[in-house]
Parts: C-alpha cells; structure tokens; sequence
C-alpha cells in the first residue's frame, strides 16, 4: 500500500463519495465488506463521514434528508486548482454544474456537475483536505471509468475541461478509450452503446481494491448487496460489479499485480 496524500494534478480523480438515506446501515454494510472505519467530515450538505482505513481517509459518505429521493450512486471527484473556474468551463462545454461551487468547511471547495450525456461527477478544490489518502489496500479505490453509450463525443468534453490525453483501443466492437495526465494513465471511458443499463444512463464506475473478488462478492450478498455482474477475468485482474444494499453500484478489483 501507499500513501496518496500528495496534492493531485488537475482532472486526476481524488476522491470518492456516496450520499445514502440511511448512513448507519450503510457505515455497517462497508465496515463489513472492506474494514472501514469513520470519523467526522464536513455537514455543510448534511450528514457525512469519511471512511478510514488504518486511519487514513479513503472515501466519504453522507445522508440525504428524508424528502429527497435521488438516485444512490458512487460520485467521482475529479481534482481541480479553481473550482470556479472549472464550473464554468463545464457549463462552456456543455455540461451541467446541478450543485455549488461552495465551500467544504475548511476541508476545500466543491461542485457537483454533469457531461452533456448525463453523467454526474464532482470537481474538488482542495485546501486541508487532498483527498485520498492510500492507494493500493483493500478497500481502497483503484480505478474509476466512466461507462456511457460512445466515448468519441464525450471525450473531447473532458478534454476541453480537463486537458486530458487520449488512448483509444483499436477494435471494431469495442469502444475504450484511457485518459492521460502528463504521460499517466489516470482514469478511463468505456462505451457500451446498448449495454447501458436504463434505468441508470451514463455514469462514473468506482473500482474498489479487494483481496478476493469471489469472497468479497458472495461477502456483498451476505451484507444485503447484490450481484451486478458476476467475477470475471478483465485486464485489470479479477473484477464483479456489485451493488450495496440502498442500491449504489461500485467494481471490486483483485488487481494483476497483486
């Protein structure tokens, strides 16, 4: 494992964050599956704790009031050095800013946003709060994909906003494409055309290191969870996309390298 504190290059994802209704049993289901522990973040949203493993921070998750019924999903936070200025490249590319720029306390500044196909992701400015703080652990984040219809039109949106380079995959039926900042891979779009679910749309995939992909995913069902797709072998090792019980979907990854 390996400390991952360091300030990160715009457009680099740094952090990972769920809003549930129910925060308890939520904190429960993932102390279980991955050993987190929690403590206190930032409430200007409501509700919401950081997840920690050996006491660095990995994730957040926070609670929705009981009026709201959003859709329960996994948010990517992309890192930014101006929250502001980034909003309105979003909305000058096509994109959607639904929440902020506004400031987290004193852990940095936020946005919700989404690309003009409709997936939702975050941008973070960051002040005492860099984000993730691990890497390469179970329980921690790994990877994060964007999974949307075709890469080609949504690519160039990331790029104007964000200044990434692209690597495509060659092939005829399958449409993947890597995104690069300063000659590393940071993160990845991946085109299903009539593969995406419907009752989801395009979204942002989390990647959660685990280090058994069979025993954590029967682990998920024990928990309340559920199967999205069973353990298969992928490029980047043994993968299964699973979902929690409030129904927010993630990827468990016992990675190659491992």
């Amino acid at each position: 494992m390996t400390e991952a504190a360091a300030r990160r290059t715009p457009g680099t994802p740094c952090w990972v964050s769920l809003i549930v209704h129910g925060l308890d049993t939520t904190q429960n289901f993932y102390t279980e599956l991955f050993g987190w522990e929690f403590g206190p973040g930032p409430e200007q949203l409501g509700p919401y704790v950081r997840a920690l493993i050996d006491g660095k921070e990995v994730a957040g998750i926070g609670q929705l009031p009981p009026d709201r019924h959003l859709p329960i999903a996994w948010t990517t936070y992309l890192a930014t050095d101006d929250a502001d200025l980034t909003a309105e490249s979003i909305r000058a590319c096509g994109g959607t800013v639904g929440v902020g720029p506004l400031d987290a306390g004193e852990a940095g500044r936020m946005a919700i946003a989404s690309d003009p196909c409709g997936a939702v992701f975050g941008i973070w400015q960051a002040a005492r709060h860099v984000g993730t703080a691990l890497a390469g652990a179970p329980g921690t984040p790994v990877w994060n994909e964007l999974v949307t219809r075709e890469t080609v039109t949504v690519a160039k949106f990331y790029q104007a906003v964000f200044g990434y380079e692209t690597e495509a995959v060659v092939s005829a039926d399958f449409d993947y494409q890597t995104l690069h900042l300063d000659g590393h891979p940071v993160a990845s779009l991946h085109g299903v055309g009539h593969g995406l679910p419907r009752d989801r749309g395009p979204h942002w995939m989390t990647y959660f290191e685990v280090a058994d992909t069979d025993e954590a995913a029967q682990h998920v069902v024990e928990l309340g969870g559920h199967i999205l797709q069973p353990p298969r072998e992928g490029s980047s090792g043994r993968v299964a996309t699973v979902a929690d019980p409030e129904g927010a979907a993630f990827t468990i990854v016992r990675s190659a390298k491992r």
